[in-house]
């Protein structure tokens, strides 16, 4: 079976898992609020050698590609993609919010959801572990909105900021603070095709703020790349 290496830094916890084939060998969850780029490689380290593996076991990387924290992303791709090229090995980018989807076991409708700040979140559409809307980025009333025909809802993810108003708008509704599983991604990814590595980027879903701002006072292509212009 093939050995997998997943991880997730697109909040602030960070999740890793090594796997062979969908049976979980290790895995880590660390819930502080630390620096991804110092602390990520430390623990990739840690459980290739509590399982006694080698990084020319491995044979897919498969990381969380977003949405989430900007710096959080770039740690995670520049790894992943770093290791994949130098392993030769396969790259497979899996959504933040399946992350945190897939640690729900429940007959209805899931949400997924990240704090995106000013009440606007990161949001996911989720039955029987199947995407049935496209990630988004959007207030959380329109998320309100969105489900509000739904019989049965479940809002899992960072749900804290957001408890009371699920409590008034959807008092049925189940409300799940969970963090995000490296090893759920991980045999997720399995199913999916390999990615072009040299073309792999986060996906953001959103600009930052400090991106937004910097292109209305620029009248450059707003489609290049904000980090090469600067």
């Amino acid at each position: 079976m093939m050995k997998v290496l997943a991880f997730d830094t697109s909040s602030k916890a960070l999740s890793v898992a090594i796997l062979d084939g969908k049976n979980l060998l290790a895995d880590v969850t660390v819930n502080i609020k630390k620096n991804h780029s110092i602390t990520l490689m430390p623990a990739i380290d840690f459980l290739m050698a509590s399982v006694d593996l080698q990084p020319s076991d491995l044979g897919r990387i498969v990381v969380a590609q977003g949405p989430g924290s900007y710096t959080g992303l770039r740690v995670a791709v520049a790894t992943a993609k770093t290791l994949a090229y130098t392993l030769n090995i396969e790259l497979v980018g899996v959504s933040s919010l399946y992350a945190l989807a897939a640690a729900a076991d429940f007959d209805g409708l899931v949400v997924p959801i990240m704090d995106a700040r000013r009440n606007n979140v990161y949001a996911g559409f989720y039955k029987n572990g199947q995407l049935v809307k496209a990630d988004q980025h959007m207030s959380f009333t329109a998320v309100l909105e969105a489900v509000k025909a739904e019989a049965k809802v479940m809002f899992v993810g960072e749900v804290d900021n957001f408890r009371d108003q699920i409590e008034e708008a959807l008092p049925q509704a189940v409300i799940l603070p969970v963090l995000p599983s490296a090893y759920a991604i991980g045999k997720y990814g399995q199913s999916l095709e390999p990615a072009d590595v040299d073309s792999f980027v986060p996906n953001y879903l959103k600009r930052v703020e400090a991106e937004e701002n910097w292109l209305k006072t620029h009248k450059e292509d707003s489609t290049a790349d904000y980090v090469k212009r600067i």
